[in-house]
């Protein structure tokens, strides 16, 4: 039975967005970024809303970027060697290999891919992941905290929840970024 992670990098006062819709201060550095990369090496499936989804298909094809380093191209090997499920009702098609779209996101079909996963799976994207965690399918939450303070936009985590979690691992990088993880009490 594989679980289900929430991954999220937010602002210290919650936001993956700002209001702009700008996430670039959140651009994880190069050390940082090798540590998302082991993270995620076991991850079998990512479950992903349509932005989300619009923004993680450039690792189809990392070495196009003009400044990709070593970490992004490695990363873009674990993006690529995982299925993706996109859950979409305006996307007419997905354009990445190992990939399929699914028009609505059903809590019970999500509860038995866990249940028949032989690894683990992220969800991605704050209305999608909102969906997950109302449901009670999140059992681990990955949380990594930019020191920048945004004052609005997109918050990364849904309100009108409340859980209890418990905090397994942290780490504090170089550039400032913090890593908390905590598993669903």
């Amino acid at each position: 039975m594989g679980e289900l992670i929430y991954v999220t990098i937010a602002s210290l006062d919650g936001y993956m967005e700002d209001e702009s819709g700008d996430f670039e201060w959140s651009a994880p550095d190069e050390e940082v970024h090798a540590f998302i990369n082991e993270l995620e090496r076991p991850v079998g499936t990512y479950l992903y809303g349509r932005r989300m989804y619009e923004v993680m298909r450039v690792w189809e094809t990392p070495e196009a970027l003009p400044d990709a380093t070593p970490a992004m191209l490695e990363f873009g090997d674990v993006w690529r060697a995982a299925d993706k499920v996109v859950y979409s009702r305006t996307l007419e098609t997905v354009t990445t290999d190992r990939t399929r779209l699914e028009r609505d996101f059903d809590a019970g079909a999500v509860r038995e891919l866990k249940a028949s996963a032989e690894r683990d799976l992220t969800i991605g994207g704050p209305e999608l992941a909102a969906h997950a965690i109302r449901a009670g399918l999140v059992d681990e939450y990955q949380l990594f905290v930019v020191p920048v303070l945004l004052g609005g936009g997109i918050r990364s985590m849904p309100d009108g929840v409340r859980a209890e979690l418990e905090l397994v691992d942290e780490r504090r990088f170089e550039g400032g970024f913090v890593y908390l993880r905590y598993r669903a009490a």
